[in-house]
C-alpha cells in the first residue's frame, strides 16, 4: 500500500497497532523506503514492546491522550490509562524516540482545562500535539459527546486567547489552526489523507465507513465521487473539522497565499470579531441553509 500510494508520510493507526506481531518489520520496511512513520498508539503496550523498535528521525510515536488525567481516563472508560501513557511517553523520550500527542476534544471541555493540558504537553517535552474536535460520525455509539461546529470554533478562540505567549508546540499548519478558530471558510479535501485497511482503500476517508472500498489507490482517486463529500455537500460530513481532511485544504491555501499563512503563523489565529461564513450546505433547502449562517447552530438544530 505504501509503494502504491507513494505518500511521504504514513500514519499507522488502530485500534492498537502494537498488537500486530509483525509491526516492527512493517515499520522498518516503511522507513527503508524513506517514508516518515507516525505510529499511533494508546501506549498501553509501548513499555512492553519498545525494545522491538529502533529510534529514527523517520519514526514518531503518536500517543493518544484526550486531555488531562480525569478527562482521558473517562474517555477510555478505564482508570490509570493516562498515568500509564505518560510513563510510556517519558520512557520513549529517554530512549531517544520522537514523540507527539494526539488529542481529541469532546463536549463539556472548557478553555482553561484545555490550556492547562497543552501546558502539560510542553512540560512532557513532546515534539508537538495535534488537537481537533471529535467528529460525530454516523456509527459513533454516543452522539451527545460531540461539539457542534460553531461551539468548536468559539472554544478554540478561547483556547488560543489563553495561549498567547505560552509557546505550545501544536503539530498543525497555521491556517488549519485559523480554521479551527472560525477565521477561514474551508471545505475538506478528503483525498488528502487516503486510508487503506484490510478491506481495501476506504472511500472517501476513515471517518465514513459505509461508502465502500476501492481495489487500488488508482481506483480510489479516479473512481470515488469526491464531489459528494464535504461538510457543505453531504449531511454525514456535517460538523466535521477533523485534520485528516482540513489540513490538506489549509496547506493548499498556504501554498496559494504564503503571506497570509506566514502572517497567521507569526500573529496566531484571530480570537475576536466576526467568524468566516461557513460553506452553504448544498443538500438543504436554500432558505434553511442561509438561516444556518446567521443563527447559532444550536438554535437551528
Amino acid at each position: 500500500a505504501v509503494d502504491e500510494c507513494d505518500a511521504p508520510i504514513v500514519s499507522i493507526a488502530g485500534g492498537e497497532p502494537l498488537l500486530h506481531k509483525e509491526l516492527p518489520q512493517v515499520v522498518e520496511g516503511i522507513i527503508q523506503r524513506g517514508k516518515y512513520v507516525y505510529l499511533c498508539t494508546n501506549a498501553l503496550l509501548l513499555k512492553k514492546r519498545i525494545d522491538d523498535y529502533t529510534p529514527s528521525p523517520f519514526l514518531t510515536f503518536s500517543i493518544h491522550l484526550d486531555g488531562n488525567e480525569e478527562r482521558h481516563d473517562a474517555s477510555v472508560c478505564q482508570k490509570g490509562v493516562f498515568e500509564r501513557a505518560v510513563d510510556a511517553i517519558k520512557l520513549a523520550k529517554s530512549r531517544g524516540f520522537r514523540v507527539t500527542i494526539n488529542c481529541t476534544l469532546f463536549q463539556n471541555e472548557g478553555a482553561p482545562e484545555i490550556a492547562a493540558f497543552l501546558d502539560y504537553c510542553n512540560e512532557l517535552g513532546v515534539e508537538g500535539a495535534t488537537i481537533a474536535p471529535g467528529f460525530s460520525y454516523e456509527h459513533a455509539p454516543q452522539q451527545d459527546i460531540f461539539i457542534k461546529m460553531r461551539d468548536s470554533k468559539q472554544l478554540f478562540r478561547d483556547v488560543f486567547k489563553l495561549g498567547r505567549g505560552r509557546k505550545w508546540q501544536l503539530n498543525h499548519s497555521s491556517l488549519y489552526l485559523d480554521f479551527l478558530a472560525g477565521n477561514q471558510s474551508y471545505n475538506c479535501t478528503p483525498w488528502g489523507n487516503p486510508t487503506r485497511n484490510v478491506f481495501g482503500w476506504q472511500k472517501p476517508c476513515y471517518l465514513l465507513v459505509d461508502e465502500g472500498y476501492a481495489p487500488s489507490f488508482k481506483a480510489l482517486m479516479e473512481e470515488t465521487p469526491w464531489d459528494k463529500y464535504g461538510n457543505s455537500k453531504n449531511p454525514k460530513c456535517a460538523n466535521c473539522m477533523a485534520h485528516c481532511g482540513y489540513e490538506a485544504t489549509a496547506v493548499e491555501d498556504a501554498m496559494r497565499h504564503p503571506l497570509k499563512a506566514a502572517w497567521v503563523s507569526l500573529m496566531g489565529p484571530r480570537t475576536s470579531g466576526p467568524m468566516a461564513e461557513e460553506p452553504v450546505p448544498e443538500y438543504e433547502d436554500t432558505a434553511i441553509a442561509k438561516t444556518r449562517r446567521t443563527i447559532p447552530l444550536e438554535v437551528v438544530d
